[in-house]
């Protein structure tokens, strides 16, 4: 038995055996039922009988009469529209229950019926036999097996438990058996019903026809009992049960299709079995040691071919929490607990952070939502594989089988095809991506990096690494971290200021310190008498753009930022942040706002679509999924205010703070920045973009260095290659 195939009988967390009754509807009620292509089950070789003659009025109607029967040209119920959610089934709500007055009525329809039909027979004739074959019926549908019992030649007790043990194995929670003809002749009858069971974790209807045969002795009608009856494929010693198949998880890729979760190992944890002494006792210390719910972990022990190696769990590689390695000491104590190592797309991934994680059986995702348990159950705990769950995780295949007491399966009475999972291809390049996991990995602090194709938006790399004693900043995440930009937010000032017709030769001295509104602004290094404003910002020299910010009205520097679509809607399927400013209110918040401070805060993607702005003139929202577009705007400057842009943060890369990031061939434009997040802690940026790759990347360190922009640079080296 494969780790994704299943047979299954948790009874969705119903105890077993005889206490569990179906809901006492009244016979012959019948829900609206799925077509499944036929009863699922061949006709039984019954004795030929005597055609019985036609009773006075004509033959009685399928269900006897007075009771309604379900229209045989009745549409399907419609399947509700998908939700967002996992497609993990829920224990299903139980069928409404009867009121008082219907149950009378239902019962009453039944006297009646019996009464009208013996009278029809004639007084002096052998009495009808429907009146047995309805109590048993109604008997058994409303889980009174022992009344049932007595209605038959069987041992009371044997046909009590293989009555209510009937569909327990095939995870029923309701069962409705409306009777279709009684064949009568003398004292012997046949008695055809149909049988709608619902299957609780497959949410379909399972119909079939059932029979058996009716014996009168002394004017007292009795069902002769076979384990037939409850189904024409049942010998001595057989039950039904349910198989559950799931195809494998769907795989979430790259732009080119290839997967971005990789090969790793994980262990499948379970059981054979025949091999346990004591399956109860196995079921409770498991479900102890998991969490899991004992009731269901039993049911699909025992409904599981014997002789198979049942999976019960699956667990990651590794010595993290819930991996193997770290459940293993408990697990072990488990009597007749086994493992069997497996090699498999699940875990682990190049972008672990936008990709997701995934949970098996005893995810917490599933015990949240109420999830009946299924082994070979997975569900999206996190990013990608949790918004896209429906999509990835297809649909199981149900089979209703028939399993001798030797374990092994006769006869399949019943398919209700599934389906695999749908590919989730992203923007991602899984070649760049490697560039980014290479770049960090030879810095010595922690880094993250975003690369984004400017003309379309389209994500491509999403890689961080933590690193050191210097941990990122809101986990490490480029798509929602909330960072102050520094000087890397001179692209967007230097935009306002442009606009606002400043000119690039302009003198501009960069002081050491400068007052505004009140509060002083210092830079580390002060650059010569004869700066401009094209050198300053070449520099990141945060005095001087704080003395210009002057020049700009908040209405101006907020215009320019929304332009940039710093604090807009984003529409991806995890979440993000766009940045945000709010509008300056004074002189000196101007300044500290023009210098990427005063509450601005961006995470790497929103920085790096500044930079893909700048590098296409058009504005667009990111884009994670390959096929999606979005709209384009024009970037908030004039066609010549963006060309001057584009020679300032060239120029801070030939010459400037963002000399780090210079290669040759290709130019690379951008701008740097070092903001102080603590004592002796630092984080350095870099915001650029070369040909038509925007990227922003970010360093901790435990120095002012410009880091980021070596980190950049190493990056762009070989990414697009």
């Amino acid at each position: 038995m494969t780790a994704r195939s299943r047979e299954r009988g948790s009874h969705a967390g119903r105890p077993r055996g005889h206490i569990v009754p179906f809901p006492p509807l009244g016979l012959g009620t019948q829900a609206p039922v799925k077509p499944v292509g036929g009863d699922g089950v061949s006709d039984p070789v019954l004795p030929r009988l005597p055609d019985a003659p036609e009773v006075p009025g004509g033959p009685v109607p399928p269900g006897g009469p007075g009771v309604q029967q379900p229209s045989p040209t009745a549409p399907p119920p419609s399947r509700p529209p998908r939700s967002g959610g996992s497609r993990h089934r829920k224990q299903p709500a139980r069928k409404g229950w009867l009121s008082r007055k219907q149950k009378m009525a239902a019962v009453l329809a039944l006297v009646v019926a019996a009464f009208g039909f013996g009278l029809a027979d004639g007084f002096g004739s052998e009495a009808s036999a429907e009146p047995a074959v309805q109590a048993f019926l109604l008997d058994w549908q409303q889980g009174r097996y022992a009344q049932a019992a007595a209605l038959t030649d069987g041992s009371a007790g044997r046909v009590t438990a293989e009555l209510a043990a009937a569909y327990t194995d095939v995870d029923a929670t309701n069962a409705f058996f409306a009777l279709k003809s009684v064949t009568q002749h003398g004292s012997t009858a046949v008695a055809e019903f149909q049988a709608t069971v619902d299957l609780a974790q497959s949410g379909e209807q399972w119909t079939y026809t059932g029979r058996f045969l009716v014996t009168s002795s002394g004017g007292q009608w009795t069902i002769h009992w076979t384990p037939s009856d409850i189904n024409p494929s049942l010998a001595a010693g057989d039950r039904l049960a349910a198989v559950t198949t799931f195809p494998q998880r769907a795989q979430i890729t790259d732009m080119n299709g290839r997967p971005l979760v990789t090969e790793s190992a994980d262990y499948q944890v379970g059981v054979y079995p025949d091999r346990l002494g004591n399956q109860t006792a196995t079921a409770a210390k498991f479900a102890a040691a998991t969490g899991l719910d004992q009731q269901q972990v039993l049911g699909q022990i025992q409904a599981a071919p014997p002789a198979s190696f049942l999976s019960l769990l699956t667990l990651q590689a590794g010595s993290q929490a819930g991996s193997f390695t770290a459940e293993w000491p408990k697990l072990a104590k488990v009597p007749g607990l086994g493992y069997v190592r497996q090699t498999e797309r699940l875990f682990d991934s190049l972008e672990p952070q936008t990709v997701g994680a995934v949970g098996t059986e005893d995810s917490p995702v599933l015990r949240a939502e109420g999830a009946a348990y299924q082994p070979g159950m997975t569900v999206g705990q996190s990013g990608l594989e949790q918004a896209y769950q429906d999509d990835l995780v297809g649909a199981p295949t149900t089979s209703i089988i028939v399993v001798n007491s030797a374990g092994r399966t006769v006869a399949t009475l019943w398919d209700e095809p599934g389906h695999p999972g749908t590919t989730v291809q992203t923007t991602l390049s899984s070649t760049d991506q490697q560039a980014a996991a290479t770049a960090l990995a030879a810095q010595p602090g922690s880094g993250e990096i975003v690369a984004v194709d400017a003309g379309s938006g389209d994500i491509r790399v999403l890689a961080s690494r933590q690193n050191g004693s210097m941990p990122l900043p809101d986990g490490g995440s480029a798509l929602t971290g909330k960072v102050a930009p520094g000087m890397s937010f001179s692209i967007v000032s230097a935009a306002a200021l442009l606009s606002a017709r400043v000119a690039e030769n302009q003198p501009l001295p960069c002081q050491p310190t400068t007052t505004v509104g009140g509060v002083t602004f210092s830079y580390q290094a002060s650059g010569p008498s004869t700066a401009t404003f094209a050198s300053d910002f070449a520099s990141g020299c945060g005095t001087a753009f704080a003395t210009l910010s002057r020049t700009l009205t908040a209405s101006q520097l907020t215009a320019v930022e929304r332009g940039f679509g710093i604090g807009s809607t984003w529409h991806l399927p995890v979440p993000a942040f766009s940045g945000s400013a709010s509008t300056a209110s004074g002189a000196a918040e101007m300044a500290a706002q023009a210098i990427g401070q005063s509450g601005v805060l961006m995470s790497p993607l929103g920085m790096a679509m500044v930079a893909a702005e700048v590098d296409s003139g058009v504005g667009r929202s990111p884009q994670l999924i390959a096929g999606q577009q979005s709209a384009a705007t024009q970037a908030p400057m004039s066609a010549s205010g963006l060309a001057e842009l584009r020679q300032l943060m060239g120029l801070a890369v030939k010459s400037g703070a963002a000399h780090a990031a210079d290669l040759p061939g290709a130019e690379v434009y951008g701008q740097a920045g070092v903001v102080k997040t603590g004592a002796n802690a630092y984080l350095s940026w870099f915001v650029g973009y070369r040909g038509n790759m925007a990227v922003a990347a970010i360093e901790t360190g435990t120095t002012p260095n410009q880091a980021a922009a070596a980190l950049a640079g190493d990056f762009l080296r070989t990414a697009g290659s």
